[in-house]
């Protein structure tokens, strides 16, 4: 881990701040270990103070402020990152995004929305209710915005709608000496210069801290239409998503659960789903559109085994549906009480889904962990959720070594460590096996716009 700022430093920094933000820099212990800690299992010190800006101008003061004496600054959004990602390693002030919660503006005409980065994703889809329009990209947890740019977040709907990367039009970034930038433009295309805003969407807060972001929005789909099916094998259902893909039916949303996934939410949100290999799917479109969406993939489920298609038909039904799958984690851990949960997650291209989630799953049931399977497997992605006695060495040995194996299938079969959890400190072990000389190129330019390290230390880059 990097080297912490000296006392004096720190007391200069900080000293500065109060000048800034009064009473919204805070020292507390009990704010200070609520930042030192998040739904991530790693635990990597904590911050000296937390800040809690208003402004754009707030957080250039900081960074300015940190940048003058070398003192570490790290944001924060909803804590929500499973690899550490937001933990103060090298201690230093944490930038808490909680007060930067406007939705600042709708162009519906253009189908934009600028936000600022403390907006969560649930509270963005409320304010556009009425608007006809929608922001597609649901990991799951109602994340910050700014956090979700930041880490390059996905979800259910990245199958038809893509990720972070493919959602965000442009940003307003502070830089690590309090310099602002903007990227971007509202126009829907541009060829002018490097691409600013792909470099900062999924950069971890390592090169600058996001404070406005544009975003990309749809429309609200006229018809929904969603379904489940069983299979009698895992492999069945995997190759029932590989042709449905391979086919081109345009699938809102894809999802796999394994037996164990779905026996957890059974009993977590009260269903009856069948006890077995099961895909939730979900359509969007026309009403005739999804119908043969909808009639396409029965018939596809059919041919490798399943029993037929069950649909939803009342919203409803398909919001109880949806939220139990986002409920999957606490449902999970429901399964041992009492044990530590590690979530880990690979990409994989989809003529090699299958071999990797079948290798993953032999390899769980050989460990004696628990770990059910799980994830949008629409776009090669998937999660295991391993269970363990923390107190137990042997045990902890064992998830990691089921994390790392399942690191190196991934790197094997031509894909990522990670499809959307991100790197943090988690899996900075696997960036130069999987990028080569490429990390060395992202150390470079961390180096180039951050050459005192102060932004997010010990994440992500060499």
């Amino acid at each position: 881990m990097p080297a912490p700022a000296t006392p004096a430093a720190v007391a200069a920094a900080l000293a500065a701040l109060e000048g800034v933000l009064g009473d919204r820099l805070v020292r507390t212990a009990a704010d200070r270990d609520a930042h030192a800690a998040s739904e991530s299992h790693i635990r990597a010190g904590r911050p000296d103070a937390v800040a809690y800006p208003r402004t754009t101008a707030e957080v250039a003061a900081i960074c300015a402020a940190c940048h003058a004496q070398g003192v570490p600054v790290q944001g924060w959004g909803a804590g929500t990152s499973l690899e550490g990602h937001a933990l103060a390693a090298a201690g230093g002030v944490t930038v808490d995004f909680r007060l930067m919660d406007a939705v600042l503006e709708v162009r519906p005409e253009d189908m934009l929305a600028r936000v600022q980065p403390g907006v969560t994703r649930r509270r963005l889809e409320t304010h556009l209710r009425a608007t006809g329009l929608m922001f597609p990209v649901d990991p799951g947890a109602d994340a910050t915005l700014g956090g979700m740019a930041a880490t390059r977040a996905s979800g259910t709907t990245a199958v038809r709608y893509g990720t972070m990367r493919d959602n965000v039009r442009g940003l307003q970034v502070v830089l690590a000496d309090g310099r602002v930038i903007r990227t971007g433009t509202g126009a829907p295309k541009t060829a002018a210069g490097y691409d600013l805003t792909a470099l900062f969407v999924g950069s971890e807060g390592t090169l600058g801290l996001i404070t406005e972001l544009t975003l990309r929005l749809h429309g609200q789909p006229e018809a929904v239409a969603t379904a489940v099916c069983a299979f009698p094998a895992l492999d069945a259902a995997v190759a029932a998503v590989t042709e449905a893909i391979q086919t081109g039916i345009p699938m809102a949303r894809i999802e796999f659960l394994d037996t164990e996934s779905v026996r957890a939410v059974n009993a977590h949100a009260g269903l009856s789903l069948p006890l077995a290999p099961l895909l939730m799917v979900e359509f969007h479109g026309s009403p005739a559109g999804v119908g043969e969406q909808s009639a396409r993939f029965a018939a596809i489920a059919a041919g490798h085994g399943a029993a037929g298609l069950e649909r939803a038909e009342r919203p409803e039904d398909r919001s109880r549906l949806w939220r139990a799958r986002h409920d999957a984690y606490p449902a999970i851990r429901a399964l041992r009480p009492g044990s530590e949960a590690v979530v880990t997650d690979v990409c994989v291209p989809i003529a090699a889904l299958a071999a990797a989630v079948a290798e993953t799953a032999a390899d769980i049931a050989a460990s004696g962990i628990p770990g059910p399977i799980l994830g949008h497997v629409g776009d090669g992605n998937f999660h295991a959720i391993l269970l363990y006695d923390a107190a137990s060495a042997a045990e902890a040995a064992a998830v990691r070594g089921l994390i790392a194996r399942m690191a190196d299938r991934a790197l094997r079969l031509g894909g990522t460590v990670t499809g959307e959890h991100g790197i943090g400190i988690g899996k900075r072990a696997w960036m130069a096996a999987e990028h080569g000389e490429g990390w060395a190129l992202m150390g470079a330019l961390k180096a180039a716009l951050d050459p005192a390290g102060i932004l997010n230390p010990g994440k992500l880059v060499p």
